[in-house]
């Protein structure tokens, strides 16, 4: 992009943006700072090193895959099977990125990685709501996720020292916050026959590979069938 060019109002990026997504995250933020300590706590009985664990949460931030990886953890890390599943985890975020890419691709190299590091579900779906009205919503991809890398790493510190205290975070329902926030996001954005058809597609690939499929298949398969079905049913050819 020319030195000249001006990114369309939808990928500015700026401080009093960024906030505004750090605020908005806050809430969501500290349901997952409950589950930042149920990892700390269920890694320190793994006999990981506390120090080693809240450096994990920091660099990696990515809750479900290092959730993962302590069940394959001991003396000997089966590394292939475990890199495995922490692609089939994360392959989402390969979507994520294709689906803000006509945003991100305003911004320099430096600020679109930037960006991404802190890309998560919450935070990626109000960015795309943000865009799906017609705003600016890479300040809330970045301060929504910069609140939950805070709030993650907070938490993981807090199990090492006290996680027996909110160990088990389903008992009180929590783990349901994220699936609620997420249908929220998808309720209050857009409706139409193609977005209906391809979360159903979604949806539909997911359940199919979860009861038929290995272990955290499911996350891969819906991501796929849903994404491949948008790529190659587009807003243009939808409205013609």
């Amino acid at each position: 992009m020319p030195a000249t060019e001006m990114p369309p109002l939808q990928s500015e990026l700026n401080r009093q943006l960024v906030w505004v997504g750090f605020r908005q995250m806050v809430p969501i933020a500290m349901f997952v700072m409950v589950f930042g300590a149920a990892f700390g706590l269920a890694a320190t009985q793994s006999s990981l090193d506390a120090t080693w664990v809240v450096v994990m949460s920091t660099l990696v931030f990515a809750g479900a895959a290092q959730f993962a990886t302590l069940d394959l953890w001991g003396p000997q890390v089966p590394i292939l099977p475990l890199a495995l599943t922490v692609f089939a985890i994360n392959a989402r975020h390969l979507l994520m990125g294709a689906t803000l890419y006509p945003w991100l691709r305003h911004l320099p190299p430096a600020q679109r990685y930037g960006v991404m590091v802190v890309a998560s579900d919450a935070n990626w779906a109000l960015a795309m709501q943000s865009f799906g009205r017609g705003q600016p919503g890479l300040g809330l991809l970045l301060g929504g996720g910069l609140a939950l890398w805070l709030f993650w790493v907070l938490g993981t510190w807090l199990g090492t020292q006290v996680g027996d205290v909110i160990a088990d975070g389903r008992r009180w329902g929590l783990d349901m916050v994220m699936g609620c926030f997420l249908l929220a996001m998808v309720v209050g954005g857009q409706k139409n026959l193609r977005m209906l058809v391809i979360w159903a597609v979604a949806a539909s690939a997911a359940l199919a590979a979860y009861r038929y499929l290995p272990e955290n298949s499911h996350v891969v398969a819906g991501a796929l069938a849903g994404g491949l079905l948008g790529v190659m049913w587009t807003e243009q050819s939808h409205e013609r």
